[in-house]
């Protein structure tokens, strides 16, 4: 059983940054690719961006691209969300998952997913 820690979430003014973390426990985090999505109030849970198993191929939304960058450090079990030039509409609860893939994108199955963290950007 994987789990999924999420941390880094919290308020911020347009235009700052934050970084995300995800911890994940198990032997097999190296071997699968993991993603962030999140979901803002009232709307369904949207795909960020994926990170293959090794960390070669990255995948982003159209709405994050040039803003955030997903990576990995498998000798920590974690995978981070650096985002950057913060905007109002980047406000959601933000959930890293785990495919059961190598190399995964938005419409790949993500097998386990965190409980999720809070990103509110103020204007």
């Amino acid at each position: 059983q994987v789990q999924l820690v999420e941390s880094g979430g919290g308020l911020v003014q347009a235009g700052g940054s934050l970084r995300l973390s995800c911890a994940a426990s198990g032997r097999t985090f190296s071997s699968n690719a993991m993603g962030w999505f999140r979901q803002a109030p009232g709307k369904e849970r949207d795909f960020v961006a994926s990170i293959s198993w090794a960390g070669g191929i990255t995948y982003y939304a159209d709405s994050v691209k040039g803003r955030f960058t997903i990576s990995r450090d498998n000798a920590k079990n974690t995978v981070y969300l650096q985002m950057n030039s913060l905007k109002p509409e980047d406000t959601a609860v933000y959930y890293c998952a785990r495919s059961g893939e190598r190399v995964a994108t938005r419409t790949t199955v993500w097998g386990s997913w965190g409980q999720g963290t809070q990103v509110t950007v103020s204007s």
